[in-house]
């Protein structure tokens, strides 16, 4: 399939395809065993999108949320992969999701909390990753609760405990990961939200490029290759979102 050379200058002006990565959502990437290496779904995509493309790929990995959205806003970046928020859309096209994961919280055992409903009052203290996704859709809908911001996701549950909140926020399966080793904790069944993952580029790159981009994403989520790639990294609990 040949590409339109205005398609591949979009996203590779410097010659090669530069991702975006974040590994603090375990979901999307995970730190290799070299500096600035990963591996995962969203570097699976990467991959093929430049192959696709007909360019070298570098990665540009972040620990964190935040970091990875303003690499690809300020146009230090080409591509990323984000959670879907109006917030962020403003230096960022999305495509549509390519993964639905679920926001949840965790507290100690013996908080008098029950439902996860019960979060959203005075005196307690919500722990969340600054700059990510459920750090910002907290910040919207929570009126009464307190929310208190962790430098990356993986150090909430850190935070959480040193501090004596009485809340952490996160990716279910990241949290159920650290209730299950730090002990003495649960999780609130249900969740705050779904997490809509899904590829981005910076706003300037043009429609043409966000349009060829979106349908990349659709090709890949048709094809099976989001499903096997979950499977091939060890995933569970999230799943591929529908055709757009």
């Amino acid at each position: 399939m040949s590409v339109p050379s205005s398609i591949v200058q979009a996203f590779a002006p410097t010659g090669r395809l530069r991702a975006s990565i974040n590994t603090g959502n375990p979901i999307l990437a995970s730190p290799g065993p070299e500096p600035g290496s990963a591996h995962g779904v969203s570097v699976d995509l990467a991959r093929g999108f430049a192959e696709r493309l007909g360019v070298p790929l570098e990665l540009v990995v972040f620990d964190a949320a935040g970091k990875s959205v303003d690499a690809v806003t300020q146009e230090q970046a080409d591509i990323g992969f984000f959670a879907i928020d109006p917030k962020r859309g403003e230096g960022i096209r999305f495509t549509a999701a390519y993964v639905l994961i679920e926001g949840c919280y965790a507290v100690r055992n013996d908080s008098p909390l029950t439902e996860t409903e019960q979060v959203d009052r005075p005196g307690n203290r919500v722990v969340v990753g600054q700059g990510s996704a459920y750090d910002l859709f907290l910040t919207r809908e929570l009126k009464q609760a307190t929310i208190e911001r962790a430098p990356t996701s993986p150090a909430v549950m850190e935070h959480f405990l040193q501090h004596g909140c009485e809340v952490a926020a996160g990716v279910k399966q990241q949290l159920e990961a650290e209730v299950q080793r730090a002990g003495g904790l649960r999780m609130l069944p249900g969740r705050f939200m779904v997490i809509q993952q899904a590829m981005g580029c910076p706003r300037g790159r043009g429609e043409e490029a966000a349009s060829f981009l979106s349908a990349y994403v659709e090709e890949m989520k048709a094809s099976g290759f989001v499903a096997q790639a979950l499977q091939r990294h060890g995933i569970q609990g999230a799943a591929v979102a529908p055709a757009a």
